[in-house]
């Protein structure tokens, strides 16, 4: 399966994030298909850069994205929905309602 997510290329104490899309199961730090833009999380307001058309195409050749991809590209207005829970953020969840269940 065809994934969307994000690959660390910044230095060390500076990341700097590219948009990429290759197998699921495959190294995000390996080869990938295309690059589809790139994320710098340290500017104020983090800059983005999409390639808005090739990402419609992926999706709709069947590309699912991660979490976090997601959430940036519903900010972007590239898809519409509502943001995802990452996946701790969700497992944290579980675990405190569960607790309190037994409480």
């Amino acid at each position: 399966m065809l994934t969307i997510r994000l690959t660390r290329v910044g230095k060390k104490k500076q990341p700097l994030y590219r948009f990429i899309i290759s197998e699921k199961a495959r190294d995000p730090w390996g080869k990938a298909l295309e690059i589809l833009g790139s994320y710098n999380p340290r500017m104020v307001p983090p800059a983005v850069t999409l390639e808005k058309e090739r990402i419609q195409y992926w999706i709709s050749k069947g590309a699912q994205t991660s979490d976090t991809v997601h959430n940036i590209l519903v900010d972007q207005g590239i898809i519409k929905g509502d943001k995802r829970a990452h996946s701790q953020i969700s497992k944290r969840r579980k675990e405190k309602m569960a607790k309190e269940t037994k409480a």
